[in-house]
């Protein structure tokens, strides 16, 4: 008799069970991936586009080239009029040591120059993720060319201002890394620099192009600087979005989200080197960056300040007066954009009198080797 109760029972509930699957596979129940059992998923296409996110290069997001490269020439001429009588400027070409790729640049000199290995010498790079070396920098590199230093400013590949073909060879975080670094090469053809005191600084992307070839096993720089430097891209293209993703997945070298090129993007962000940094490096961050976010530079200054605090110099400035763009992420790059001079800010002031002193301490820019003042 129980026997045949339990039977009858079991049946009613397979019934019911079978009764119930159409629907839970409608609303996605039992493995279907639903939540809760709510009503059948609407496609919004509207959202699905904003969200669409290609990975094929020719994809990449586009700019109006001819007005680049205009505009690029005047900041060209502005450097020529500006370093009439101040200090010795002109445009160079290099090529890139990872495939020949001929890398435009910017050289700044001293008027005078000292004997063999006379300066200490520095490569500046510009950010953005397509950007270049604009004249809002004037006041800096003339500044450290009057402390003694030889500046080189590369646009390297993925640069503005140089046509189609050297905008879409964009490689961020490899190959333009190699072209960054061989500006060192050319460097050393100049009989004036010592190629024993040579350094990096960069902004922004190009803080994350310093740091992460400082994290490299081998190269050739003594020291460098990161300014509120991008320093993790697999969090960031998680934090910005559809809109900034685009421009890194459709990407020849990468053609993919973290999700889809995990290790490739592990690669390509400084973060996850800290500990194969074998010289000194400062690092400058700010609490109100709206472009790298302070929760994104944290992970960075943390991680430096646990495995590497014996050769990182790190600060954080709290809300410092906002620069030209993104608040805090200009925030020493204040620039009277008529006159050209800075226009400096407490916290400005004191990031660059920071950096000059490391630099100083590490460089030497004071030193004519010339002269067999080791």
């Amino acid at each position: 008799m129980l026997l045949r109760q339990a039977f009858h029972s079991f049946a009613i509930l397979t019934s019911l069970l079978l009764l119930a699957e159409p629907v839970a596979a409608q609303r996605g129940g039992r493995g279907g991936g639903g939540a809760g059992g709510g009503p059948p998923v609407v496609m919004d296409t509207s959202r699905a586009r904003t969200l669409y996110v290609s990975t094929r290069p020719e994809d990449h997001p586009q700019r109006n080239h001819e007005r680049d490269m205009t505009a690029k020439k005047a900041v060209d001429s502005v450097y020529e009029a500006r370093s009439r009588g101040v200090m010795d400027f002109s445009r160079i070409t290099y090529r890139s040591a990872v495939d020949g790729l001929t890398i435009p640049a910017y050289l700044f000199q001293p008027l005078e120059k000292r004997g063999p290995r006379g300066h200490a010498a520095m490569v500046w790079v510009h950010g953005g993720v397509h950007g270049n070396w604009g004249s809002n920098m004037f006041p800096f590199v003339k500044e450290a060319v009057e402390r003694g230093y030889v500046i080189i400013a590369p646009d390297y590949r993925g640069s503005t201002g140089f046509g189609a073909e050297h905008y879409n060879a964009i490689d961020y975080g490899g190959k333009e890394l190699d072209d960054v670094a061989s500006a060192y090469d050319f460097l050393r053809t100049l009989p004036h620099v010592d190629p024993d005191r040579v350094g990096m600084m960069g902004w922004s992307h190009g803080g994350y192009i310093t740091s992460l070839i400082l994290f490299r096993e081998q190269h050739p720089f003594k020291a460098g600087a990161a300014m509120v430097p991008v320093t993790n891209l697999v969090f960031r293209l998680s934090y910005k979005g559809p809109g900034y993703q685009r421009s890194f997945s459709t990407q020849s070298g990468i053609r993919g989200l973290p999700f889809e090129r995990r290790e490739e993007y592990i690669k390509r962000s400084p973060l996850y080197h800290v500990e194969k940094l074998r010289v000194p490096l400062l690092v400058h961050v700010a609490t109100n960056d709206t472009d790298v976010n302070f929760v994104e530079d944290e992970q960075l200054i943390w991680k430096l300040r646990a495995l590497k605090p014996d050769l990182a110099e790190t600060k954080i400035y709290v809300d410092p007066v906002p620069g030209p763009s993104s608040v805090g992420h200009t925030f020493n790059r204040r620039v009277n954009t008529t006159t050209l001079e800075r226009d400096d800010s407490p916290d400005q002031r004191d990031s660059w009198n920071r950096t000059w002193t490391f630099f100083e301490w590490w460089l030497r820019p004071y030193e004519d080797r010339s002269r067999g003042n080791r």
